[in-house]
């Protein structure tokens, strides 16, 4: 089911959302919020949709960056960008650590500032600790975002 993007302003993007405990995360409330995260990000089009966005105060998000977005895109903006496919992935109660002072400026845009995208800075490499979908521990180093 296609959700809501909620836009700026609302005061559910400002609060402080809560984590999930392993058992809630398998449940099928969490698992269909998920799943309809999913429908969501791909139809705004978008990369990535946090449970916020769509007004559930909730440490959880949704990112992809699929190969059917990238392929309209010149290999000249996918270079200067630095994007690249991501497979969809689930992330619940990040823990997120810079790895380096390295910084550089990403043009973006958000599902909840609508027709809004700006120039923004982000650390070239960091270290996410985060639950899966199933409630599983994952880690990754991800560098370019």
């Amino acid at each position: 089911m296609r959700l809501k993007i909620i836009q700026a302003g609302e005061p559910v993007l400002r609060a402080a959302a809560r984590q999930l405990t392993r058992e809630e995360i398998k449940g099928d409330e969490i698992q269909r919020l998920i799943r309809d995260m999913q429908e969501t990000m791909r139809d705004a089009p978008g990369v990535g949709l946090a449970a916020p966005q769509v007004g559930v105060s909730l440490q959880l998000a949704v990112i992809e960056d699929r190969d059917e977005l990238l392929s309209s895109l010149p290999a000249e903006e996918l270079a200067e960008k630095e994007r690249k496919a991501v497979p969809f992935h689930v992330i619940i109660n990040p823990e997120i650590t810079l790895l380096g002072d390295d910084r550089a400026d990403f043009y973006e845009g958000c599902l909840s500032l609508s027709g809004f995208s700006a120039v923004v800075p982000r650390a070239r490499r960091v270290h996410v600790a985060f639950l899966d979908e199933h409630g599983e521990p994952q880690s990754v180093e991800a560098s370019g975002w």
